[in-house]
């Protein structure tokens, strides 16, 4: 009982000590962006400061860029998600209710493709989008976005949809539903929270991706991490509390939308373990 009590308290501390070191970062972040300039990094730390906004007028003023970023990193994410969770949901259909050599053999090269540091396949993208005229366009990051995500998405989706009864699928058949109609009106609602797992991976990913954004947009469809890294390298030096106010800002949208879906996120996780 005595060593019981020990492992769980340890298994306590543990945890408690991964959620602080996560979430200490974006505490710092937000609260410093509420900070005067001189208080951000005083020594000792000053936990009891007046708040100001200063911060983030001077955002609006001195980098409207950065809102005008938001509203690309909104639109390619958007698109991205609709790209990656439609691509996912058939192919995910498709390996689940068909069984071939082929396509069990490709199930480990999606996986290998996904294990590609993404360095490695952009660089030689990079003349292909500009003989195809698309660089610095909202339509290249949505491809890009969603296709890096398609291999993971589809084994979630296939795992999950394994779980629902082929019975289903015949039943509708004898009706006279074809695939499609199989697919959109019997599997897509049940495999809803599968899909919202997918749409979160995807919107995270594409609301914070930095690599594919610097080497193939300049103007038109700069995002707001490329903004915020703008910030750092100033040539006037780091504003760290306009930088700070940029990245709670930035932060913000998708860290309420990942609470927010948590219990959906979690769901569509632990399905394909739970369900026998």
């Amino acid at each position: 009982m005595r060593n019981k009590r020990l492992l769980n308290l340890l298994k306590t501390i543990a945890v408690l000590a991964i959620v602080v070191w996560s979430l200490f970062p974006i505490f710092f972040i937000v609260v410093s962006s509420f900070k005067a300039g001189h208080d951000i990094f005083a020594v000792p730390t000053k936990w009891f400061f007046e708040p100001t906004v200063q911060h983030y007028q001077k955002l609006v003023s001195a980098w409207p860029v950065f809102f005008s970023s938001l509203w690309n990193s909104t639109v390619i994410t958007a698109g991205a998600t609709a790209l990656a969770v439609i691509a996912s949901t058939t192919a995910g259909y498709v390996y689940s209710r068909y069984n071939s050599r082929l396509l069990n053999a490709s199930i480990v090269y999606l996986i290998g493709v996904r294990l590609i540091p993404p360095i490695v396949v952009t660089l030689p993208l990079f003349p292909i989008v500009n003989w195809l005229g698309i660089n610095d366009t909202h339509f290249v990051l949505i491809v890009l976005y969603a296709t890096f995500f398609v291999s993971l998405g589809t084994v979630l989706m296939r795992t999950f949809i394994d779980q629902i009864p082929r019975e289903l699928d015949e039943a509708a058949a004898i009706d006279g539903a074809s695939r499609m109609t199989i697919l959109r009106k019997v599997i897509v609602p049940l495999a809803t929270p599968g899909i919202i797992a997918v749409a979160v991976f995807v919107i995270v990913f594409a609301w914070n991706e930095f690599l594919f954004a610097f080497i193939f947009t300049s103007t038109n469809a700069k995002t707001a991490p490329l903004v915020v890294s703008e910030m750092i390298g100033s040539i006037d030096g780091v504003d760290w509390g306009v930088l700070f106010a940029a990245s709670t800002v930035q932060l913000l949208p998708v860290l309420l939308f990942v609470v927010f879906m948590n219990r959906y996120l979690v769901a569509g996780l632990t399905a394909g373990a739970t369900k026998g």
